[in-house]
């Protein structure tokens, strides 16, 4: 053979092997005809992985438990940040908060990023309908929610929204009206909405009781409704034939954590066990807590800083009706699931299955998140895409919620988004126990009076999660080191262990390289 046709017949092989590569992650077509891939993009409020599939022995959640046997689930996922509002920022938009320059309740992405391509946006664009659901952003337009915070760009039409209506009992409706009286006036500056004639509290996110149990229907609490709604859109597709992206968003476990009594029978009392750990992490820095501060607006709960949240009692009360209100948010994906199987749509649709960030229900002497801390940062997720190679594989790889957007892009075949900050996940879903990402990264903004801001970065690896708490001018500086493999509750901050200090450069120079120097093979 000639140099020339060696070179030209390696050409065509190469070119072949790329096309065939290229094809494996596609759509397929029908007559010729490209079939577009749906997304069932599911987001859930506050829910840790409190989840069979994560094996927790507890945990009454069959329906995910099927997702997961379906799918990859990802066992050491984690949030950029640890709220709501900039956990959501990043995963839609494929960056950090760094980049968003969201921290908080009240920023929107668009500010820092004008132009930025949200992940639906790419599907919107591409030619898909796009439609939100219940919580997908922080707010929901038009309603008294997460300060109205969404994204037009987003959606192909406005979200829909339901009253929130937390309360069934009738204690729970007294304290709530209380609460809405009280506080209406103040509510009306951020929602004018609420100061109309025909608002009540069942319009607003009305501090009361803590938890409660009531004798209804799943469609009369706002999840339910959310996922009748989202089954609504599945019908309109299955019908029309147009390719969707729907976002479902539900807002239970998020206090108050209310859920139907059928869900509350599945945990006899008794049956949850308290936190192992009812103490703050020994050594850690008391700024870096937060003192479950979002708990303390409800109804019965101590105001005052340092003070216990509850007593035994009502500690064992709030843990049980946060698991309820876990398998509660699990029938309601049921019926979603249900529904793509029924109208056929299972085969073609990717379904990607998240949590915003994770939750403490008393571990670490702590409520809710806004931390640093494992059980803060960690997250479920659950992808399954048609055709996938290893279903039902589970992974100990470290990944990100910013590895949400270039997932599901590729998944479907859309364009590569440069500016995303985190990687595709299919070559993980197709080999589970590859090498993967050497750490994940997290931070959590503070203010202290003497220093001013600082900003607590975070980094997971395969046994540690070091944190670097640093003001603006770098005057103050406090670490928390935290030996995962040998202390999986995080109970002993070794920053300060002088048999640690040779690891702490290591680590420091590591979390300083950031993301891009742990991304897999140093891409």
């Amino acid at each position: 053979m000639t140099t020339q046709k060696y070179f030209a017949t390696t050409a065509h092989l190469f070119l072949w092997l790329l096309l065939l590569t290229f094809a494996a992650h596609q759509p397929e077509s029908v007559n010729g005809e490209e079939l577009r891939r749906n997304v069932l993009f599911i987001a859930v409020d506050d829910l840790r992985p409190t989840l069979g599939c994560y094996d927790d022995a507890v945990a009454v959640t069959p329906n995910l438990d099927a997702l997961a046997a379906k799918g990859t689930t990802f066992l050491r996922a984690y949030c950029q940040q640890a709220v709501c509002n900039a956990s959501r920022a990043s995963i839609m938009t494929g960056r950090r908060p760094d980049t968003t320059k969201v921290f908080d309740l009240k920023s929107h992405f668009r500010d820092a990023l004008p132009d930025v391509k949200t992940l639906p946006q790419q599907f919107r664009e591409a030619g898909y309908r796009s439609l939100a659901v219940g919580k997908i952003y922080h707010g929901a337009k038009g309603h008294a929610f997460g300060n109205g915070i969404d994204d037009e760009l987003s959606w192909s039409e406005d979200g829909w929204f339901p009253q929130p209506n937390f309360y069934h009992s009738a204690e729970g409706i007294e304290v709530a009206e209380e609460w809405f009286a009280d506080h209406r006036e103040a509510l009306v500056q951020g929602y004018p909405e609420l100061g109309e004639p025909g608002a009540s509290w069942k319009d607003a996110i009305v501090r009361g009781l803590p938890w409660e149990s009531s004798p209804t229907e799943d469609e009369e609490h706002a999840d339910g409704q959310i996922a009748s709604k989202g089954i609504d859109h599945l019908r309109e597709h299955a019908e029309s034939g147009e390719p969707f992206f729907l976002a479902v968003g539900f807002l239970k476990p998020h206090v108050p954590f209310v859920a139907p009594q059928r869900y509350f029978d599945l945990y006899p009392e008794g049956s949850i066990p308290d936190a192992p750990n009812l103490f703050y992490p020994e050594g850690s820095p008391e700024f870096a807590h937060y003192d479950s501060a979002e708990m303390r607006v409800y109804h019965g709960i101590p105001k005052e800083r340092g003070k216990a949240i509850a007593d035994e009692k009502l500690r064992l009360e709030m843990r049980r009706a946060y698991y309820a209100c876990a398998s509660f948010i699990d029938a309601q994906v049921g019926r979603l699931l249900a529904s793509l199987d029924e109208l056929g749509l299972r085969e073609n649709t990717v379904i990607c299955f998240w949590g915003d960030h994770g939750y403490h229900i008393g571990e670490n002497n702590l409520w809710c998140k806004r931390n640093n801390y494992e059980i803060s940062c960690r997250v479920p997720l659950i992808i399954q895409v048609p055709g996938q190679e290893s279903p039902g594989a589970r992974t100990d790889a470290l990944v990100e919620l910013v590895d949400v957007l270039p997932t599901l892009t590729e998944a479907c075949g859309l364009p590569l988004d440069e500016g995303a900050e985190g990687e595709s996940l299919l070559p993980l879903m197709n080999a589970p126990q590859r090498e993967w990402k050497t750490a994940a990264f997290s931070q959590y903004p503070r203010f202290l009076k003497q220093y001013g801001k600082i900003m607590g970065t975070s980094m997971r690896t395969e046994r540690w999660r070091f944190t670097e708490w640093l003001n603006e001018d770098r005057s103050f500086r406090q670490l928390e080191l935290y030996d995962l493999e040998n202390d999986p509750e995080g109970n002993k901050n070794l920053a300060r262990v002088p048999e640690f200090q040779e690891l702490i450069p290591v680590l420091t120079e590591q979390l300083r390289s950031g993301w891009r120097a742990a991304r897999p093979g140093n891409l």
